[in-house]
């Protein structure tokens, strides 16, 4: 019995379509969720961006955690409050046993909880190195509508 149930197994997993993993140079997208409404990213650095009341959105941009360096808020309007985030790696290499070091995504998502326009600054930075200056800047101006 246990030979004809290896000989009918066996032929349909061998026959059964493997997944292909990504090259690992392959660049993977920001692990945003799906019910975000507005992302924003690097290449939108000094713009305005039109956000609706009470719709998350969020700011995909890349930084070295495992440097220490974080994204982090610096200056948000009163109109707008936090609404998770998320990480997660900029290339399929980076899931790779071994692997290590290397660029992430951090995901930053807010709410505007009222109409309003304000700039939304956010610093990459190490947190315990609180009076150096931060590594990077990204400066936003949120519309909210």
């Amino acid at each position: 019995m246990r030979a004809i149930l290896i000989s009918i197994i066996l032929p349909s997993v061998a026959c059964a379509p493997q997944e292909t993993p990504a090259p690992a140079s392959a660049v993977l997208p920001a692990p945003t969720p799906s019910d975000v409404a507005v992302r924003i990213n690097e290449t939108q650095a000094g713009q305005s961006v039109a956000v609706a009341v009470n719709e998350r959105f969020a700011v995909e941009l890349v930084g070295v955690p495992t440097a220490g360096y974080q994204w982090a808020p610096a200056q948000m309007p009163a109109f707008l409050t936090r609404a998770g985030e998320a990480g997660g790696p900029t290339i399929a290499a980076q899931g790779q046993p071994g692997y290590a070091g290397g660029n992430h995504w951090d995901v930053l998502m807010f709410a505007a909880t009222a109409p309003g326009s304000g700039e939304l600054v956010l610093e990459m930075r190490r947190p315990w190195e609180a009076t150096e200056p931060p590594a990077r800047t990204f400066r936003v101006t949120i519309v909210a509508r």
